[in-house]
């Protein structure tokens, strides 16, 4: 039996994937049964368009908040936090702090866009 080989690991969001499963079924024609089921999970909970999520990862991206990595920006996008109590929740399943000044900084940058 084939062992696959993972060559890179590249964090996305929601709206990056529900796109490569678009493309999947263009090429492919059909999905299989586990992407069938993300993409049904996608139509449910996916609420950003692809434009508003570049807009928020490029806003995060350009705060330059130290320990802020993209896997952490794609999380941020995916659950869209709207209070600074919502968002230490989603950063509490990482191993980062970040202090509260750059918390409400990122809580400012989603209530401008979202």
């Amino acid at each position: 039996m084939a062992k696959p080989e993972i060559v890179s690991e590249t964090p996305i969001n929601m709206t990056e994937l529900k796109k490569e499963l678009d493309a999947i079924k263009k090429h492919d024609k059909e999905l299989n049964f586990r992407a069938q089921k993300t993409e049904e999970y996608l139509q449910q909970f996916c609420e950003l368009d692809e434009k508003k999520a570049k807009e928020i990862y490029d806003k995060l991206e350009s705060l330059k908040i130290p320990r802020l990595k993209e896997v952490h920006i794609h999380k941020i996008i995916d659950t869209a936090p709207k209070t600074l109590d919502e968002l230490k929740v989603i950063l509490q399943g990482y191993t980062i702090t970040v202090n509260n000044d750059n918390l409400k900084k990122i809580v400012e940058a989603l209530k401008t866009i979202i």
